[in-house]
């Protein structure tokens, strides 16, 4: 079986999307990926603050990071955002996502952002399906 840093990279070589939103891992390991990033110009909504879909984004990715760290391709069944607080340009947020229960075939994260001053941004919950199939060598 893969270690987790070899999932990882397989992962991120082929996430361009990831890339283009600057995502930087603090910390990954089985059930668990820390990130952040910076909230550019280009992320911003009409209303001058981040655009939704990019914080559902980030935290999308810190959770894909975390159920699918063990190798084992994991999906989304489903998923919540709850907007606690805007973020603007400039902003660096932290995403945090902990498996909170795994079993064969369903887990479910939790998965928070904040800001750099550590104020709540968004929460966000994850249910990952796990397929059964392996992430590197196949």
């Amino acid at each position: 079986m893969a270690t987790t840093q070899e999932v990882l990279a397989a992962m991120l070589a082929r996430d361009s999307f990831t890339e283009w939103l600057g995502i930087t891992i603090d910390e990954h390991r089985d059930g668990y990926c820390r990130l952040h990033y910076t909230i550019r110009p280009e992320m911003l909504n009409g209303f001058g603050i981040a655009h939704g879909g990019i914080l559902f984004s980030a935290a999308d990715s810190a959770f894909a990071f975390a159920c699918n760290a063990d190798g084992q391709l994991t999906v989304a069944l489903d998923v919540t955002i709850s907007f606690v607080k805007t973020a603007t340009a400039g902003d660096v947020l932290s995403v945090e996502a902990r498996e909170v229960h795994k079993g064969n075939k369903t887990g479910f994260y939790d998965i928070t952002i904040s800001n750099q001053h550590g104020d709540l941004i968004a929460l966000f919950k994850g249910t990952g399906y796990r397929t059964g199939r392996n992430i590197v060598g196949e």
